[in-house]
């Protein structure tokens, strides 16, 4: 399947939803978003780490030095309260995008105006 870029936006969503389940380092939070949707979504280092940043100057995530699987120096980023706040009203906000797509999409043809 074609890699699929990314909706402006949609990239701090996803990395709030993997932090939510706990702690983790850039490399493995790519890794997870491109393991959960199969390999469709991939993150690259380019998007990935100001996207870090700027959440982290919003305070949604916070960090700490820490030593990778790889026994590696690795920063891990991890949620914070206004973080999660953050990913429920997202959450909320990209559900009713989808579903409106949807409709969108499943239409055969529009009603005249």
């Amino acid at each position: 399947m074609a890699r699929i870029d990314l909706l402006q936006g949609t990239l701090d969503v996803l990395i709030l939803k993997t932090l939510s389940w706990g702690p983790l380092h850039g490399y493995a939070i790519a890794r997870f978003i491109k393991q959960a949707t199969g390999e469709v979504l991939q993150i690259e280092e380019g998007a990935l780490y100001p996207a870090l940043h700027r959440m982290e100057k919003r305070g949604w995530i916070g960090s700490d030095w820490g030593v990778s699987e790889n026994n590696r120096r690795a920063k891990y980023y991890k949620l914070t309260r206004k973080g999660r706040s953050a990913l429920r009203a997202q959450t909320s906000s990209w559900q009713q995008y989808v579903e409106a797509v949807g409709m969108l999409l499943q239409l055969d043809r529009p009603e005249p105006a």
